[in-house]
């Protein structure tokens, strides 16, 4: 279909008065368009999902905002730009996760396993961290609350294995 698109832009659609550069947008919007649905997230907002697996999962811009998430396995999952608002995520396990550009504000993180996950550039201010695992976490670039980051400092340890960045370092601790 590609290398027919430069006879499409010359033929049949420069004949109906289209400009080459509006019909290649034209046909650009058609495919993007075919592919929508294939490309849109999905929306588990205000869910329970107790003990849901999503091991490895591709949730990329998936929202969870509000969902209980308990126990759930998102073990090696990608959230890139994932939504997860006031999430409850007690006893889940985040291990190996990537979390970048996710927003965790006003999430639960209690008892949940962040051991090697990727959370640069996520916006966490309000999140609560209780009892987690964050060995080799790199938290670089994301806003925490003062009494969060004296929290996280005193159990920070290991170096993430993608980003060789240093829990202590990403987490600015002294």
């Amino acid at each position: 279909m590609f290398r027919q698109l430069p006879q499409l832009l010359r033929g049949p659609l420069s004949r109906l008065g289209w400009s080459p550069v509006l019909a290649l947008a034209g046909v650009l919007s058609l495919l993007l368009l075919a592919a929508g649905p294939a490309l849109a997230a999905m929306d588990y907002a205000k869910q329970s999902l107790i003990g849901a697996d999503f091991a490895g999962a591709d949730l990329r811009g998936v929202t969870f905002n509000l969902t209980n998430l308990r126990e759930a396995n998102f073990h090696g999952a990608d959230l890139r730009g994932a939504r997860l608002f006031g999430a409850k995520l007690q006893d889940a396990d985040m291990a190996d996760t990537d979390l970048r550009d996710a927003t965790l504000d006003s999430a639960v993180f209690e008892g949940t396993n962040l051991t090697n996950a990727v959370l640069v550039d996520a916006f966490a201010f309000n999140t609560k961290f209780r009892g987690v695992n964050i060995e080799g976490a790199d938290f670089s670039n994301v806003p925490l609350r003062a009494d969060a980051l004296k929290a996280l400092c005193a159990i920070a340890s290991g170096t993430n294995p993608v980003t060789g960045v240093s829990t202590r370092a990403s987490l600015g601790c002294s």
